[in-house]
């Protein structure tokens, strides 16, 4: 007689996403199971299908000098539809939120400003671990980018907060804004000029500071390597909620930051995931199933401004 291994409800058995993440110019989809970590390349035209299991877990958090991620020791539930992916505890001890929330006052890195653009009207400033390269301005779907200065923690954060005081770029933008402008982005001479001309309004704001000012890097453009050329599709279905037994299946485009295209075998048009919304479901492989059990939102490009002149 075979006796069943001992079983632990309060554990997830199965693999636990957390979401999407992009490393040495690459973007990867991650899931954890306890302590091994599974990784796979997002290759454009590879077709995928999870079967989402719940309840929604918290996927712990990085540590302070750790290399890799610590498991939720409370393997706690988190909400199903919210944003938070870590349950309180995890966020407590989490060091990138205790770097964004000005926890941190020095770790001894060194860092990057950054000027990121993102649409018309909209540029980002903020600042990544200069060991971390572009990683991070590709994770956030910045459009286009330029460093901007470089230095310890304490001076380029002193340099972000003035920038930002001075209305020429904001610290942070919603998700939806931003994806609202992927059908719209004008071409990359133009956006290359933008960023110039911000990087050098930039210096002259930081004129003073003890930061290393950086005219000479290129603006980097990634518009072309997230699939954007033409522009988001004319029509998509973005998935705004997620629950237990819902299917994810289509055929991968580009990533863009952190959102996925999912082509759909019925020619419906393409789904938008953003991971995070996948990130503490436990994620079973399935094959030949159709997405379902999915709550979508209908996006359609708007009309371009009519500029005709009026003829009275």
């Amino acid at each position: 007689m075979t006796v069943p291994a001992p079983q632990h409800p309060d554990r997830p058995a199965g693999w636990v996403s957390t979401g999407l993440s992009w490393h040495e110019g690459r973007a990867l989809l991650c899931a954890v199971r306890g302590a091994r970590v599974h990784e796979r390349a997002v290759a454009p035209g590879t077709q995928v299908g999870w079967l989402l299991g719940g309840p929604r877990r918290c996927v712990g958090a990085w540590l302070a000098g750790a290399t890799e991620r610590t498991p939720c020791p409370h393997h706690a539930v988190v909400d199903p539809g919210g944003s938070a992916t870590q349950c309180p505890a995890c966020q407590s001890v989490d060091r990138g939120l205790a770097l964004a929330r000005d926890q941190i006052l020095d770790d001894g890195r060194t860092y990057l400003l950054y000027l990121a653009w993102f649409g018309e009207g909209l540029l980002k400033v903020g600042l990544t671990a200069e060991q971390r390269g572009d990683s991070r301005l590709l994770e956030q779907g910045a459009l286009a980018y330029a460093f901007t200065a470089r230095g310890g923690l304490p001076a380029v954060r002193r340099a972000e907060l003035t920038v930002a005081a001075s209305g020429l770029a904001r610290e942070r933008y919603k998700s939806r804004l931003k994806t609202d402008h992927w059908w719209s982005h004008g071409d990359a001479p133009y956006r290359r000029a933008v960023l110039t001309e911000a990087r050098a309004r930039a210096h002259r704001l930081l004129d003073g500071h003890a930061v290393e000012l950086l005219a000479d890097r290129p603006v980097v453009d990634h518009v072309e390597r997230y699939g954007l050329a033409d522009g988001a599709p004319e029509t998509y279905r973005e998935v705004t909620g997620l629950a237990a037994g819902a299917v994810i299946a289509g055929t991968l485009r580009p990533p863009v930051g952190r959102h996925l295209f999912l082509d759909q075998p019925d020619g419906s048009g393409p789904l938008l995931l953003d991971t995070r919304r996948l990130t503490g479901w436990t994620l079973t492989p399935v094959a030949g199933r159709a997405s379902a059990g999915l709550v979508l939102e209908e996006r359609v490009r708007p009309p371009e401004p009519d500029t005709q002149e009026a003829l009275f």
